[in-house]
């Protein structure tokens, strides 16, 4: 294809892959297949890889990320971001009302009004309807350069839609994680032993300030756009701007009214005031704006925030109770959780007795002590939380809480690692909670899938003195089980029945299970394929194990340290003679040919011809050797589309060849 062809055809991917990715994200319509799409995202990749002079900053591929930004550049902000003046009382808002009124004289004025979402503030610069910088709020009139990272964000169009966009104008809105998302990033990381994202707000917040724009990518950040903004703009309201903004394809949350006075804008914040827990991202309060552009420039600023518009916050239902005492709970990993015991109390229609404390930076920060007077809030409307002390009620003896130093449920020494909030007991193999903890863990569905037994039966278990870890599972009898309260003889041959199945559950399955920190069920599938047993994987360095595509090295120094424990390696031994499964079990491949005899490949990216496991099948039926990571032993990269830079800047560097999938079908002499 010519260079004149190609600038056609990538014109002609790009439009229709904007057009489909505005479809699905903004009106939710699939009008093709995923696979239809990937396969024209794909065409459009290698096409511009061939000319790459054609790439445009607005290309489809953009969405994918994978640029690494060291640094974000600070950006001054053409339109200062100010902050919105903020009130609890409907009184203040007829204040406000008051003063719109007398800034206005006789003029007749109504207002728009929006939820307050609970994101990160976003200013999107486009230049002939390209998206050419996004950037954070930063302090109001300075932020920080987040192109590469908002680019991820499927619902920021790269390209405006229409013709009639000025030169240059701004779009402000919130960038957002969907608690849907939020939620299963934090399942995620309770497999893999790290601490949870503590709020959606906080997770966005730190998402878009991540260096690799390809993690960013993965987190399903949302956006909703609010304000537009710019020089000589055709509008002259801010309902125009709304109605512009829709037109042009960015996602505007449809829960948008305007009002024709005060009394309007209270129907409207009771109205929501419920209804708002629906909405999948969490929201704070209702924007109030005054709708007229001229009417807001001659109301004008204050030092710090407009006139002409005021945020009502909605109050946290809350309430007052006594701190009786604080415990500490002990999680599967170790970790420590200090918690409030309070006087029961009513709160958002249920009674509140337990407050979670998070750390013991969050007790100094409150300077809780037991006997306080404390405000409790539902945070979120879900778990309760304890937000402030009443200091006029406290007991002029009251001391500070000294955070315990040793685990409540072994006595075991606390350690806390440099950098983290958490205080953790190490002693892994001989603190009730977390052996019970493992045990939980290991017989879950996405690990041995032992259905038949629970936590009750599992505390039963442990308190007989029957299991201590997950390998006493297997030497459990008929008798052990049936002793057991509750237990009769057909819940005893399930329980067992179900311990038996396990035994052909795959490797990864049981790798997962075995609760590696920071291995969860993704890792710990990447670690069987790459090794395939687990004596390959015991005998892994770290430096092999880094090598594993996304294993980093946290994760290879908590494997290596896991397998240099000889109570690990036992363990491990006792599920082998058991019969568990420990190696992936290789099918017989049918040889085709011996085109790539004695060779090593590494595949990476996505192929049109073959799936990824497929082309991996292609390869040994043809004599070759699939292999995960780049090295000097390696000796063809097979390239498909989306592979990522750093992978291709490694094999450039050791000389590794590269192909892509017509020369791969080539040199097997598959057309």
């Amino acid at each position: 294809m010519d260079k004149k062809a190609a600038e056609q055809k990538i014109q002609e991917l790009s439009e229709k892959l904007h057009y489909y990715n505005y479809k699905y994200y903004q009106e939710s319509v699939s009008e093709i297949s995923d696979y239809e799409f990937d396969m024209m995202l794909k065409e459009l990749i290698e096409l511009e890889k061939q000319f790459p002079d054609l790439k445009s900053s607005d290309s489809p591929s953009q969405r994918v990320g994978g640029d690494i930004t060291k640094n974000f550049e600070t950006v001054e902000h053409k339109i200062p971001m100010l902050s919105l003046g903020n009130t609890y009382s409907k009184e203040e808002l007829d204040d406000f009302d008051g003063r719109v009124k007398r800034g206005l004289g006789d003029e007749e004025y109504e207002y728009f009004c929006e939820l307050k979402f609970d994101g990160v503030a976003i200013s999107l610069h486009y230049e002939n309807g390209k998206l050419i910088r996004g950037v954070t709020r930063g302090d109001g009139s300075k932020g920080d350069d987040i192109t590469n990272n908002a680019k991820t964000i499927r619902t920021i169009p790269l390209k405006v839609r229409g013709n009639d966009f000025p030169e240059y104008f701004e779009a402000r809105g919130e960038v957002f994680l969907p608690r849907e998302a939020f939620n299963e990033i934090n399942r995620e990381r309770e497999e893999n032993g790290e601490a949870l994202l503590a709020n959606p707000r906080n997770a966005a917040s730190g998402t878009l300030k991540m260096q690799d724009s390809g993690v960013v990518a993965k987190r399903k950040l949302d956006c909703y756009l609010y304000s537009y903004a710019g020089e000589d703009l055709p509008i002259d309201s801010h309902e125009e701007g709304i109605k512009q903004l829709e037109k042009f394809g960015f996602n505007v949350s449809q829960t948008y009214e305007k009002c024709q006075n005060i009394n309007e804008v209270f129907e409207f914040i009771n109205e929501w005031e419920e209804k708002r827990h629906s909405l999948p991202v969490d929201t704070d309060g209702i924007v109030i704006k005054v709708n007229s552009l001229a009417q807001q420039e001659q109301l004008g600023f204050t030092a710090k925030s407009p006139r002409w518009a005021i945020a009502y916050k909605y109050k946290a239902e809350s309430s007052t109770t006594i701190l009786k005492e604080i415990t500490y709970q002990v999680g599967r990993t170790g970790a420590v959780t200090p918690v409030a015991n309070l006087e029961p109390v009513s709160l958002a229609g249920t009674t509140v007795k337990r407050a979670s404390l998070h750390n013991a930076n969050e007790i100094a920060r409150l300077d809780l002590r037991v006997g306080d007077t404390v405000h409790v809030e539902k945070g979120g409307e879900i778990i309760p939380k304890i937000t402030a002390v009443d200091l006029t009620k406290r007991d002029l003896g009251s001391s500070e809480v000294e955070y315990i130093k040793n685990c409540p449920e072994c006595g075991t020494e606390l350690v806390r690692a440099e950098g983290e909030a958490v205080h953790y007991c190490p002693n892994k193999k001989g603190c009730p909670p977390q052996i019970k903890g493992s045990i939980e863990h290991y017989i879950q569905r996405k690990a041995a899938d032992i259905d038949s037994m629970g936590e009750r039966t599992i505390h039963l278990l442990y308190e007989k003195g029957l299991v201590k870890n997950i390998a006493d599972l297997y030497d459990l009898t008929y008798e052990d089980v049936f002793e057991l309260e509750g237990f009769k003889d057909l819940s005893t041959k399930n329980l067992l029945k179900g311990i038996e199945e396990s035994k052909q559950i795959p490797f990864e399955n049981i790798l997962f299970g075995l609760g590696i920190r920071f291995v969860g069920k993704t890792v710990a599938e990447k670690l069987a394929a790459h090794f395939k047993n687990i004596d390959n994987l015991s005998r892994a360095s770290f430096e092999e194990l880094i090598e594993v595509p996304e294993i980093g090295e946290r994760i290879a120094q908590s494997v290596v340290e896991y397998f240099q424990d000889q109570d690990n390696i036992e363990l491990i031994e006792r599920l082998k003679s058991a019969g568990l499964q420990f190696e992936i079990k290789e099918t017989i491949i049918e040889q085709k040919g011996n085109a790539l005899e004695g060779k090593s490949l590494v595949v990476s990216g996505v192929f049109e011809h073959y799936g990824r496991d497929e082309i991996k099948g292609v390869i040994k039926q043809y004599g070759g050797k699939v292999v995960s990571a780049i090295s000097g032993k390696v000796d063809i990269l097979v390239a498909g589309e989306n592979m990522g830079p750093a992978k291709r800047q490694k094999a450039e560097k050791l000389g590794v060849k590269i192909i892509d999938e017509t020369e791969f079908r080539s040199l097997i002499k598959e057309n």
